[in-house]
């Protein structure tokens, strides 16, 4: 019972606490879970995601340049 009492009160402490940001909360994840290997597939989606976004932009015929 008194385990009980414990773990509600963590589960409750941790409730109450200020919640993480998305990058820290992933980093998180990432150093719990050894999941190392999410981390280029993240950064390619990243710059593919950034690419689309310049392309509408005036830097269109800047990136075109590149390939």
């Amino acid at each position: 019972m008194a385990d009980e009492k414990k773990s509600k009160s963590e589960f409750e402490r941790e409730a109450e606490a200020p919640q993480q940001g998305l990058l820290a909360e992933f980093l998180h994840f990432l150093l719990n879970n050894k999941k190392w290997w999410l981390t280029p597939i993240i950064v390619v989606l990243l710059l593919v995601a950034l690419l689309i976004v310049l392309s509408g932009s005036a830097a269109a015929p800047f990136i075109y340049t590149l390939f």
